[in-house]
């Protein structure tokens, strides 16, 4: 495997700056957009495991995205530079859980995002095992972020907390 597993932290996206049309009527960053780093952001973490563009067009195979879940922290402008963190948490021979966390330039946490996310086939399409050489990257990576400190804000519920 590549850099991924030999990270002492979780991996880390290419900078993105905030674009002028992802701004809202409120002056910051549309929730919509959120979603749009987060996915930018795995694509370069894609790499690192196997996955992408190239995969989907040599191999015939790719990702869907079962569930994912944002949480808003901060808010972003335009402008603002950001990068997202990445931790598998866990996997299986057709799945993974991930975890990100978006972080502004100047350090702060803006977002985090968690999901669930499925092997497809593409002749299907349907859920299928990954092929020996990437389950073999996602179980290098999946080691490596087994040595993580658990991010805050896994499995968090939602809802409105009522008193007793």
């Amino acid at each position: 495997m590549t850099a991924a597993a030999a990270q002492n932290g979780p991996a880390m996206s290419d900078w993105m700056t905030i674009r002028p049309e992802w701004i809202d009527f409120n002056g910051h960053l549309n929730m919509a957009y959120y979603n749009v780093l987060f996915d930018d952001g795995i694509d370069d973490i894609y790499r690192l495991i196997g996955f992408g563009a190239d995969y989907a067009r040599t191999r015939g195979m790719t990702t869907y995205v079962a569930d994912f879940r944002v949480r808003y922290l901060r808010e972003l402008h335009e402008g603002d530079r950001v990068r997202c963190a990445f931790y598998l948490l866990d996997h299986d021979s057709k799945r993974f859980h991930s975890f990100q966390e978006l972080y502004h330039e100047d350090g702060w946490m803006a977002a985090t995002a968690e999901g669930l996310t499925l092997h497809v086939d593409m002749d299907g399409p349907r859920v299928a095992p990954m092929p020996d050489d990437i389950a073999a990257n996602v179980a290098a990576m999946q080691a490596a972020h087994d040595l993580l400190p658990r991010p805050n804000g896994v499995g968090l519920p939602i809802g409105i907390p009522r008193k007793a």
